[in-house]
């Protein structure tokens, strides 16, 4: 038996698309990750403008939505691991966003 040494590839993402129930994920290699939006409530509960402001950090490695304050690595997609932030948590979000969405629009 041949032992070889591997290389370790780190999944890159390079394009994000959402749309009502989808995130999608294309890689760098060439793989796309499809996971339901439900996974990630930020996301779920975010305007298609929010949703749609996003940039990668760690040179692909997450991606990070500023106006939801959300950071998803590619890691976890791949693991299949959904948001792990708590309800509570949770609940405190959607009440600073909806506030602050209140006010957006009280100032126009």
């Amino acid at each position: 038996m041949s032992s070889l040494p591997t290389e370790t590839h780190v999944a890159q993402a390079q394009r994000v698309t959402i749309t009502e129930d989808t995130l999608t994920v294309d890689l760098t290699d060439g793989r796309s990750i499809s996971v339901p939006l439900a996974w990630y409530p930020r996301l779920l509960h975010g305007r298609p403008e929010e949703r749609s402001d996003w940039r990668l950090i760690g040179s692909g490695v997450g991606i990070h939505w500023p106006r939801l304050d959300e950071d998803i690595s590619v890691q976890n997609l791949l693991a299949g691991n959904p948001s792990g932030e708590s309800q509570r948590s949770l609940k405190r979000w959607l009440q600073s966003h909806a506030e602050s969405r209140k006010q957006s629009s009280d100032s126009r």
